[in-house]
């Protein structure tokens, strides 16, 4: 799915106007690119976390070359699901209903 097919989907489904969904859509990607910058984690409860990872700089060879080369550090998000998207994704039925804290 691409971002403006979301803006679509917002304009279809929720009966917002496009320029407002295209707004909502930025807005959003925006707000979770300056907090994943920030160092931030996004957690999305049912959906799942967005966390930045550090990975530190190391020694290793150019595959072509096999000349030693300093690999630089670098960060990298990483995403973690939540338990509803995973058991959806798996076979189980998703649902509307906000999920429940209780044991069955």
């Amino acid at each position: 799915m691409l971002k403006s097919d979301l803006v679509r989907l917002l304009v279809t489904d929720h009966d917002l106007r496009p320029r407002q969904a295209e707004q909502a859509v930025g807005a959003f990607f925006d707000r979770l690119e300056r907090a994943l910058v920030a160092g931030e984690t996004i957690e999305i409860r049912g959906f799942g976390a967005f966390h930045v990872k550090s990975h530190e700089s190391y020694t290793g060879s150019d595959p072509r070359t096999q000349e030693t080369i300093t690999v630089p550090a670098r960060r990298a998000v990483q995403f973690r699901t939540g338990k509803q998207l995973r058991e959806a994704l798996n076979g189980g039925a998703v649902s509307d209903e906000a999920p429940s804290d209780s044991a069955a």
